[in-house]
Parts: C-alpha cells; sequence; structure tokens
C-alpha cells in the first residue's frame, strides 16, 4: 500500500475512535441534564442524589464493553477484519440512536448497555489493522493512533456535543454521535483494505488467554487502576460547578482541557511504550497519582482544577497503549481476544470509578471524593503491576520463556 493509502485507513479507524470517545464521555459533561429530564422529581429534591443514580447509564456503558469485547472478539476472530468492522460500526450506529429516541431512564439504561458490546471488538480488531499497517517494530504506535481518535474526541467532540446537549436537549448529542458512526461506515468501506481474519482462530484457542495469570494481571491494571480516571471523569460537571464554581458554560471548557491532556498522553505513551513497557507503565501510574493528590487538594481552585484533570488525562491515556501492549505479549498466540480485552479492563474501571464515586456522593460525602476514591484505586494498579513484572522477574530467573517489551518471548538474565 502506497504511504497515502495506509494514511486515509488509519484516518478511518481513527474516526471510529472519535465515534466511540464521544459516546462513551459526553454523558459526563452532560449527566445533570440527563438526570433533570429523567429524574424530575429526584432531581428537585436532590440534585446530588439524581446525579448519582444517573450515573448507572455510564456503568452500564462500561459494562456492555466488558460483556462484548470478550465474545465478538472470540467468535469472529476468523472474520474478515474489514467485515467485522463495517458490522460492529452498524451496531454502533442503531444503538446509538435507540439512546436518543427511547423514553424512559430503564430503556435508555439498556440502550447503553446494548450500543457499548461492540466498542472493546471494534477498538481490538483496529488495533490489528493498524498495527499491520504500521509495520514491524511500532505497534503500540499504530495502536494509540487508533486510540488518537478517542482522545481528539474529547479535545473537539466531547465538548461541542456536550454543548450541544446543553442547547438543544441531551438526546440531540446522541443523535450527533450517531451521525459520526453512520460516516464512520462510509469511511472504513472505503478507505480499509480488506485484511482476513486468522484462519487458525478458534475459540478454545482465544480464550486460552484466560488460563495465563499475566493476563489476569494486566486486566486488574486496567481495570483497578484506570478506575482513577473515571471516578473524576464521570463527575467532572458537578465538580466543576459545585466545588470550583464555575458556570455550567465554562464545563466545555474543562472537557477540552481533559482531551488535550488525553491527546498529548496518547501520543507519548504509544511511543513509550515501544520502548519499554515496563518502565512505562511505572512512570505513568507514578503521575496519574500525583495529578489526582494535586486535584484534590486544589480543586477549588479553577487554576488547580484544569491542571489537575490535563494531568489525570494525559497519565491515563499513556497507559492506554501500553496495557494494551502488556496484554497482546502476554496473550501469545490469542491476540484477537487480547486486543480487545484491554477495553475490557479499561471499561471495568470505569464502571468501578462511576459506581465508587457515585456511593461516595449520595453518602454526602461531597464531589471531591471521588478523587480520593480514584487514588485508591490508583495505588491498586500499581500494586498490580509490580505483582505483574516480579512474576516475570521470577520466571526469568527459573529460565521460564517471558514477554518482552516488543512482544517477543525471552528469559530475563538473572
Amino acid at each position: 500500500m502506497s504511504p497515502a493509502r495506509v494514511r486515509w485507513a488509519l484516518l478511518a479507524l481513527a474516526l471510529g475512535g472519535f465515534g466511540i470517545g464521544s459516546t462513551e464521555f459526553v454523558a459526563m459533561g452532560l449527566l445533570p441534564d440527563i438526570a433533570h429530564d429523567l429524574f424530575p422529581a429526584l432531581y428537585a429534591d436532590s440534585p446530588a442524589d439524581a446525579n448519582a443514580t444517573a450515573g448507572w447509564l455510564i456503568s452500564a456503558y462500561a459494562l456492555g464493553v466488558v460483556v462484548g469485547a470478550p465474545t465478538i472478539a472470540a467468535a469472529a476472530a476468523r472474520w474478515p477484519r474489514k467485515q467485522l468492522l463495517l458490522v460492529l460500526v452498524a451496531a454502533f450506529t442503531l444503538g446509538t440512536v435507540a439512546s436518543a429516541v427511547l423514553p424512559t431512564f430503564e430503556l435508555v439504561l439498556a440502550a447503553r448497555f446494548v450500543s457499548a458490546l461492540p466498542h472493546g471488538a471494534y477498538f481490538g480488531i483496529a488495533s490489528l489493522v493498524a498495527a499491520s499497517l504500521m509495520g514491524p517494530g511500532r505497534r503500540a504506535r499504530g495502536v494509540a493512533l487508533v486510540l488518537s481518535g478517542l482522545t481528539i474526541a474529547n479535545v473537539i467532540g466531547v465538548p461541542a456535543i456536550t454543548w450541544l446537549g446543553q442547547n438543544a436537549g441531551w438526546r440531540s448529542a446522541y443523535v450527533a454521535v450517531a451521525a459520526i458512526f453512520a460516516l464512520t461506515f462510509i469511511a472504513v468501506m472505503v478507505a480499509v483494505p480488506w485484511q482476513p481474519g486468522d484462519p487458525r482462530a478458534t475459540i478454545a484457542r482465544e480464550l486460552r488467554a484466560f488460563t495465563r495469570a499475566q493476563v489476569w494481571f494486566a486486566l486488574g491494571i486496567g481495570a483497578i487502576g484506570f478506575g482513577g480516571l473515571f471516578a473524576v471523569y464521570t463527575y467532572v460537571a458537578p465538580l466543576a460547578t459545585d466545588v470550583t464554581g464555575l458556570t455550567p458554560e465554562f464545563v466545555p471548557i474543562v472537557l477540552v482541557v481533559i482531551g488535550l491532556g488525553m491527546t498529548v498522553g496518547n501520543i507519548v505513551g504509544g511511543r513509550s511504550a515501544d520502548w519499554s513497557v515496563r518502565r512505562s507503565m511505572y512512570l505513568f501510574f507514578g503521575i496519574l497519582a500525583a495529578a489526582l493528590v494535586l486535584l484534590g487538594l486544589t480543586a477549588s481552585s479553577p487554576v488547580g482544577l484544569l491542571a489537575g484533570v490535563f494531568l489525570v488525562g494525559g497519565a491515563s491515556a499513556a497507559l492506554s497503549p501500553t496495557i494494551q501492549a502488556r496484554l497482546m505479549d502476554v496473550a501469545r498466540d490469542s491476540q484477537s481476544i487480547a486486543a480487545a480485552l484491554n477495553h475490557s479492563a479499561l471499561n471495568i474501571g470505569n464502571s468501578l470509578g462511576a459506581l465508587f464515586g457515585g456511593f461516595a456522593i449520595a453518602a454526602g460525602l461531597g464531589y471531591v471524593a471521588p478523587v480520593w476514591i480514584g487514588l485508591v484505586l490508583t495505588l491498586v494498579g500499581i500494586s498490580l503491576a509490580l505483582g505483574s513484572f516480579a512474576l516475570d522477574r521470577a520466571r526469568g530467573r527459573r529460565g521460564v520463556a517471558v514477554p518482552h517489551a516488543t512482544g517477543a518471548m525471552q528469559a530475563i538474565d538473572a
């Protein structure tokens, strides 16, 4: 393929990431609007309780990712990759339309779950396609390019669609997201080259990944450690208005700052993970922990809020391609499910952050409490990373092959 054709194909894949980032994160900025519309009586009595209940929409989406990613990736590993991507984007479009038009909280909750099912499989298959287009030694950068659509969505898409939802009703936001997915379908159909699936793939071989202890370590690192971002992001709108004292019109600017941090972090994380997965994971988890402390202590100040959310977004986004590379290393020949499982893990973090943050708010601890919950989740993620790499070293001393930063298997010298 010519370099120009490769760029267009990567852009089409990133556009899908842009749509996914928009549909996943737009609810964070519109949470008070959704709560006010779907729970008018509860919102009038207690806005905090209404916001906490509406947060279940975010948890339902995250649960859909967790369920759909391994299921679809394992069952469809033999499918031609372009064909599978088109099916997944079509499902996104229909699910997002349903989220926009269904009338009750329970039905919208179900629609958010269903529309999330293709999320992990899309990113997993798109990452494999991008890695093959980028060539050897540039795997994590290929993953980061696909994820760049998601991070750019947080700079442009989420703030713009949040503004639309604040002024035209939150349902109009999901109509806009559905239009992005429809455009993605056309772009993938035109620009992405045909690639075969894995003819040797079987459900049993893909599911073999779950028999490896290091896969579970990697999943735990993403599932728990990434909860720090979502504990903050889910409730960033009331944090900005009730703690920092900003007006609702300023919330999209806060979202832009988070998105800028995520965009920078994703680029840095992709390059860093190609250099060293282990060192990158330690570095960015450390920055994330420090950023959460900064945010928790300075959220009452606009400068502290913006600096804190920028660093939280940047460190979290840098971890994403790093965890993706680690999973692909330790899963060995179960590559389709490994590429998708990263997003299951990260969305367990999404669900845990939203859930525990909601509990803290409902208990009357205030809107800063989710930040400290995020710090606890991050510290657990760091502990799991330390345990995972310690297991590598122990196996290396026994002469057992362990994953190297490049994806190859080698024994670590004692």
